[in-house]
């Protein structure tokens, strides 16, 4: 079963999804027509937007980084089970398949002993029949005799 995430962790997964989306590069965009805007209408030197906005870039994506790769690691945790989770189904289904082979074999064997009973009770049938005949012909026989 999967642990529960820490909070720190819940949010690397939920930074790692939303900076995958459309709204993150909205708002990266916004944000960066913004830095340019300010140098533009003169709210801030061009030299002070651009350390600045290095500097944030920069942060920004130390961070990414790290909070993709806790995701990562977090889901080659997840993969991990999964694969033991298969390994463990594989090994059921290979003693599932030992075991048919034998109710396999079992069935065979039954087969071949149904066919040995119908083998033995026509020998039998025959056997009783070839004692009526033989009945049969000692009475014609003893029938014969008495005339």
């Amino acid at each position: 079963m999967a642990k529960e995430l820490t909070p720190i962790e819940k949010r690397a997964e939920s930074v790692t999804k939303w900076i995958g989306s459309t709204q993150s590069i909205t708002v990266h965009t916004i944000l960066f027509t913004t830095a340019f805007l300010l140098v533009i209408f003169s709210v801030v030197s061009f030299d002070r937007m651009l350390l600045a906005l290095t500097t944030v870039v920069s942060l920004e994506a130390i961070y990414l980084a790290i909070f993709i790769q806790m995701t990562i690691n977090r889901q080659a945790e997840v993969i991990a089970e999964v694969e033991s989770d298969i390994d463990d189904i594989q090994e059921d289904l290979d003693e599932i398949g030992g075991e048919m082979d034998e109710i396999i074999e079992d069935l065979d064997e039954w087969e071949e002993d149904d066919e040995i009973d119908d083998k033995r009770k026509m020998e039998q049938k025959q056997t009783l029949q070839n004692i009526y005949d033989t009945i049969q012909k000692l009475s014609g026989d003893i029938e014969n005799l008495k005339k």
